[in-house]
């Protein structure tokens, strides 16, 4: 099983940042996609998660009106898109898939996990 995620780095506060999570190794669309994001010294908080073939879709709190999780079954592929950046969004956001089949906003309910890419943002 790997994610990597990409679409990271120093970007604006205005705009849209779309993230992706490239994943193989299993059969993507029978899987549940989380996004976490952790800033440094903080613990990964959950944002939101998306369901295999139906792509359900949640948010915690902190995601509602800023993110828009989605994905492409057919190119392995989930997204998050980050609107409205704030200078406190400046963390490492990662997505992870869990073999419980439900989504979560726990982290250590994931089996695995991208690498992680690193959100700048610039005031």
């Amino acid at each position: 099983v790997q994610l990597v995620e990409s679409g990271g780095g120093l970007v604006q506060a205005w705009g849209s940042l779309r993230l992706s999570c490239a994943a193989s190794g299993f059969t993507f669309d029978d899987y549940v996609i989380g996004w976490f994001r952790q800033a440094t010294g903080k613990e990964r908080e959950g944002v939101s998660c998306i369901s295999g073939k139906n792509a359900i879709t949640t948010y915690a709190d902190s995601g509602k009106s800023r993110f828009t999780i989605s994905r492409d079954n057919a190119k392995n592929t989930a997204y998050l898109q980050l609107n409205s950046r704030k200078p406190e969004d400046t963390v490492v956001y990662y997505c992870a898939t869990t073999s419980n089949g439900f989504c979560s906003y726990l982290w250590d309910e994931y089996d695995y996990w991208g690498q992680g890419t690193q959100v700048t943002v610039s005031s």
